[in-house]
C-alpha cells in the first residue's frame, strides 16, 4: 500500500489517500476507532490539551463495509485549533522544528500555524492507514505490536527479542502509557510531569515487533528490502531520529560469537537469539521482526530560546506558547505500529 498525506495542522481537515488496498477487506470500524483513540490528544496530563475526536470520514474506496480495491481516501476534521498561539512567532525559526527548512523549501508560503504540514497532527491519518494495513496483515496471521521501552533514562521491563511476550504487548497497547511494567511506567510519568513543570520536554525509545512474518520474504534490493521499507516509513514520522534493528547499536560492543544468532532445529527452523531483528540480507528469517526507534524530546517547550528572525536575519528570543506534549511517546506508539504495518504491505509476498 502506498499513501499520500494532505492537510495542515490548523487547516479545515487532514487526510490520506491509500492506494493498492486489497479489495474485499472488511473495514472493521470499531477496530479503526480504537486505533485512532490510542493516538488522539486531550486525554492525559502527559499530552497536549488540544481535544480532537479524530473521527475518520471515508470518502472513497469502501462500499457496503468492504474495500473496493480503488484508492481509499479518509478525512479527519480539525475542530480545536488556536491559530492565534502562533501569530507572534510567525517569522521566528523555532529550534528543533521544520520552520526554517520549510521556509526555504516553500519560499515563505508555508502554513506556519502549528507546524502546518510538518506537524505531528498529520500522524492521525497515518494511524488510520496503518489500521487498514493491520486489518490486511491480520488475514495473513501477522500482528504488529509496540511499547514504550524508555522515557528519559527510565527503562521498561526487558523483552526477549526472539520470543517476546505477545500478551504483555497487547495489554500494554491498551494502557494510557503503553509499558509492560506499571511501576516503571509511574516513574516515567513522574519524569514527564517534572519536565513539564520546568517548561521542558523528554524523549525516549519505542520498541516494535511484527509477529508471524513468514521466512523468505523480501530481497536485498532497495525496493523490496524489508529493512529499507520499514526505515522509509518510520523516518517519515515526525520526531523519529534513529532506528535500529534487533540488537542495533549494541552490536558495536559485541563479538561475533555473541552477535550471531545460532540456529536450532525444529518444525520451522529458528534461532536461539534474535540480535538481527528477524531479517538477514533484507529478507525475513521467520523470527519476529524487531526494531527500536528514537523519539526526540518535543521541540515545543516553555523555556526561552535563542533564535533568528527569518525576515531580518537578526538575533531574537522565543518563548513558545500554546498546547504541546511534554512527551509524545505514549501517542507515538500506535504511529510507529502504523508505519511498520504499512511498510510490510509493500513487501512482495506479504499480502499475496
Amino acid at each position: 500500500m502506498r499513501y499520500s498525506l494532505f492537510g495542515e495542522s490548523h487547516g479545515p481537515a487532514i487526510g490520506i489517500v491509500l492506494q493498492n488496498v486489497p479489495s474485499g477487506l472488511d473495514m472493521n470500524m470499531d477496530f479503526i476507532r480504537a486505533e485512532m483513540a490510542r493516538r488522539a490528544p486531550g486525554k492525559s496530563p502527559l499530552a497536549t490539551a488540544r481535544n480532537e475526536k479524530d473521527e475518520v470520514h471515508i470518502l472513497s474506496g469502501v462500499f457496503e463495509g468492504k474495500t473496493c480495491g480503488t484508492p481509499l481516501c479518509g478525512v479527519i476534521e480539525n475542530t480545536d485549533t488556536r491559530s492565534r498561539d502562533y501569530a507572534a512567532t510567525r517569522w521566528l525559526a523555532r529550534p528543533g522544528h521544520a520552520d526554517f527548512t520549510a521556509h526555504l523549501r516553500y519560499g515563505g508560503f508555508e502554513d506556519y500555524r502549528g507546524g502546518g504540514h510538518f506537524s505531528g497532527r498529520l500522524t492521525a491519518p497515518l494511524v488510520f492507514a496503518g489500521a487498514v494495513a493491520k486489518l490486511a496483515l491480520q488475514k495473513k496471521g501477522i500482528e504488529v505490536l509496540a511499547r514504550i521501552r524508555r522515557i528519559a533514562d527510565i527503562e521498561d521491563a526487558p523483552l526477549d527479542l526472539a520470543r517476546p511476550d505477545a500478551e504483555a504487548l497487547r495489554a500494554a497497547g491498551k494502557k494510557a502509557l503503553p509499558v509492560i511494567d506499571d511501576e516503571r511506567g509511574e516513574a516515567m510519568q513522574k519524569a514527564v510531569l517534572e519536565a513539564r513543570a520546568e517548561g521542558d520536554s523528554v524523549g525516549g525509545l519505542i520498541e516494535c515487533f511484527a509477529l508471524g512474518v513468514p521466512a523468505g520474504l523480501g530481497s536485498p534490493d532497495f525496493d523490496e528490502n524489508i529493512e529499507t521499507a520499514i526505515a522509509r516509513h518510520v523516518f517519515a514520522v515526525p520526531a523519529v531520529k534513529g532506528l535500529a534493528f534487533g540488537a542495533g547499536f549494541g552490536f558495536a560492543s559485541m563479538r561475533g560469537s555473541e552477535a550471531n544468532d545460532a540456529f536450532v532445529p525444529g518444525h520451522a527452523l529458528s534461532t536461539r537469539t534474535n540480535n538481527n531483528g528477524g531479517i538477514n540480507g533484507g529478507i525475513s528469517n521467520g523470527m519476529p521482526v524487531a526494531f527500536t526507534v528514537v523519539i526526540k524530546p518535543t521541540p515545543s517547550i516553555g523555556r526561552e530560546q535563542n533564535t533568528v528572525d527569518m525576515r531580518t536575519n537578526e538575533a531574537a528570543t522565543l518563548v513558545i506558547n500554546g498546547r504541546h506534549d511534554p512527551c509524545i511517546l505514549s501517542r507515538a506508539v500506535p504511529v510507529i505500529e502504523a508505519a511498520c504495518a504499512l511498510a510490510l504491505t509493500e513487501v512482495p509476498g506479504v499480502l499475496s
